[in-house]
């Protein structure tokens, strides 16, 4: 989408993800990421907490189903999307508008904890592969003296060979 907002969020979840969905059955997971700043007073020498930042975001289909299925509340996560407007009506029948994050892709950091991998195929929605020679780097992309795509480096001149026993002389 042209002019959209696109950000990362680094934080904390607050809670579980909500899995509900729509009237069609469109699959949808809310959820409040808290993200605080820290930086070194040089002072001090010790990390000092800013003020915490709390995001609203919502992951829709397969996304909203393996955010609900792998994430709880407590956990480190890195979620980039689109800052959209969602406009509500109050209980008390007041019109009210929220900036929330319309996550694209999410998943857990990995600063501090491990993760093992369950690949559930690909979605509807995922592009199809691209075959090999539309992605591949044509070695005229690079000078023969490139220290790691030149002939020094791989003397086929592709680049999606397995890698050298040694790493290449920096100039």
């Amino acid at each position: 989408m042209s002019g959209a907002t696109s950000i990362t969020v680094i934080g904390n979840l607050t809670a579980d993800p909500v899995l509900r969905s729509t009237g069609t059955g469109t699959a949808l997971a809310r959820f409040t990421i808290a993200s605080t700043p820290r930086t070194l007073d040089p002072r001090t020498g010790t990390w000092v907490n800013g003020e915490t930042v709390f995001v609203a975001a919502t992951a829709w289909r397969a996304t909203a189903e393996q955010a609900a299925a792998s994430l709880a509340k407590g956990m480190r996560v890195i979620a980039t999307g689109t800052l959209k407007p969602r406009t509500y009506t109050t209980n008390a029948g007041e019109a009210r508008t929220v900036v929330e994050l319309e996550v694209e892709d999410i998943g857990p950091s990995l600063r501090h904890a491990t993760a093992v991998l369950t690949r559930t195929g690909p979605g509807p929605e995922q592009d199809e592969e691209l075959p090999p020679d539309r992605f591949s780097l044509s070695p005229r992309q690079y000078g023969d003296d490139d220290v790691w795509f030149g002939l020094a480096a791989n003397p086929a001149g592709h680049i999606n060979v397995p890698a050298p026993d040694t790493e290449p002389a920096m100039h």
